[in-house]
């Protein structure tokens, strides 16, 4: 039989085993489970979500960090009191960092590409992703501190940081790991 005289639908055992799969999905108020992804296809979609995850992260940091550079050419700047000298050169630093570590997998991508180590450099770039997401976050925090210190008297300014930072923590780091946490628990009550 060739591949368009095969029946369309399913057989007895595979319509067996998805009425088993939609059953538990029914109850866990999820959808039915994906069907197994080969190795290579994985790989592959994980390194296009990672690449389409730099160009924002990229953007967004880039424009602040070239902001950040030019807040030193200001006649303004001089005026700064040492505290607020030190945030900003923190500030600096932390933009430049996480420039560096979000720009970081284009270069490993170059430099490795054609050495059949697609893997490794998904690997590698989820980690710079991550490192590079908080060193922004720690730009965009010492950022509102060092403009939030100017405009707003007192405890205050660094009050509202901490809930900016806080709500960042939750967000872009509490959110994803307790999701992560409740759909392996969902799938390990599934092979139970």
């Amino acid at each position: 039989m060739t591949m368009t005289e095969q029946p369309a639908g399913p057989t007895e055992k595979e319509s067996a085993c998805c009425a088993r799969h939609d059953d538990r999905a029914a109850r866990h108020g999820a959808e039915p489970p994906e069907p197994p992804e080969p190795a290579r296809d994985r790989v592959n979609r994980r390194w296009n979500e990672i690449l389409q995850e730099t160009r924002v992260t990229q953007t967004g940091v880039q424009i602040l960090f070239g902001f950040l550079l030019s807040v030193a050419f200001t006649p303004l700047f001089r005026e700064l009191e040492t505290p607020d000298k030190v945030i900003y050169v923190m500030t600096v630093v932390f933009g430049a960092s996480a420039t560096g570590s979000l720009i970081a997998p284009v270069s490993i991508h170059r430099f490795l590409s054609g050495q059949r180590m697609k893997d490794e450099v998904v690997e590698a770039a989820g980690r710079l992703m991550v490192c590079g997401m908080v060193l922004l976050a720690l730009t965009i925090g010492c950022t509102l501190l060092l403009i939030l210190r100017f405009v707003v008297p007192g405890v205050l300014a660094e009050v509202l940081v901490g809930g900016v930072m806080l709500w960042f923590g939750l967000c872009w780091y509490v959110l994803p790991l307790r999701l992560r946490r409740r759909a392996a628990r969902r799938a390990q009550d599934e092979q139970d």
